[in-house]
């Protein structure tokens, strides 16, 4: 049985990534296949347009702009991406939010095979899901309050806006995520993926427990603070001094 490839474009200003990332791909990623490459966003737009791709390697930072405007002036396409980047707090933070897919340069060969695996599963189950929108709309968000999270839940993914998160609970290999709305969410992420990419008003009171500080309804001084849905949460010594101060 032939298995139809994923027609892939490479957007990297770096000729030597380019040929390191197409060498990598020839090798161990077969089912992928490279029909062209940009490095900038003066050839990436119109290349992406015209060839439309399935899957899209993206370099963060280029000339003439970066991934983020890519993304913008191709919001009318469908494809998936994964980013390629050297290490940036915040644009790990934004890329973990929105659930993308991404390669810390120097890339990984068994990260690489992982990545595209994930992308081919999405493609062959025709689970496409718009990423790119939510990233651009992140981007453009000023409030990280306003800025929506994809949720990789059991059943697939779920988009919340991050006000509207009230606490989230540890719970194993999963995260239990509380809504403003009285629903549950059973998130497919360890709390600590949260508390990473969480900005204030989030923060950990505990092992188990984050919290939305503008969700605090009291604080008594037995440790426990109780949210607007009732929730009662210990506060722990070890995160009691950065929660008092945050609560100030």
């Amino acid at each position: 049985m032939t298995i139809q490839k994923i027609k892939s474009v490479i957007v990297e200003d770096e000729l030597a990534a380019r040929e390191v990332l197409k060498n990598y791909l020839s090798k161990y990623c077969p089912q992928v296949e490279v029909i062209g490459e940009a490095q900038n966003i003066k050839e990436a737009v119109p290349m992406l347009h015209d060839l439309k791709p399935q899957l899209v390697f993206l370099d963060v930072e280029m000339p003439f702009g970066n991934a983020f405007d890519v993304l913008e002036a191709c919001k009318d396409l469908q494809f998936e991406t994964i980013f390629v980047t050297a290490f940036s707090e915040y644009s790990l933070k934004a890329l973990n939010q929105s659930a993308a897919y991404y390669l810390l340069k120097p890339i990984s060969i068994e990260e690489l095979i992982v990545a595209v695996n994930k992308v081919q599963h999405q493609i062959m189950n025709h689970e496409i899901f718009n990423r790119n929108k939510i990233i651009v709309e992140n981007f453009h968000e000023a409030k990280p309050e306003k800025q929506q999270v994809i949720l990789p839940t059991l059943e697939g993914f779920e988009v919340v806006k991050m006000e509207e998160i009230v606490r989230l609970r540890g719970n194993g290999n999963f995260t239990d995520l509380y809504l403003n709305s009285g629903n549950k969410k059973m998130v497919c992420r360890f709390l600590k993926h949260f508390s990473e990419i969480l900005p204030l008003p989030f923060i950990r009171v505990h092992k188990s427990h984050i919290i939305n500080m503008n969700c605090v309804k009291s604080y008594n001084k037995g440790g426990i603070v109780t949210l607007n849905d009732g929730a009662e949460i210990e506060v722990s010594p070890t995160y009691k001094e950065e929660f008092l101060r945050n609560f100030k």
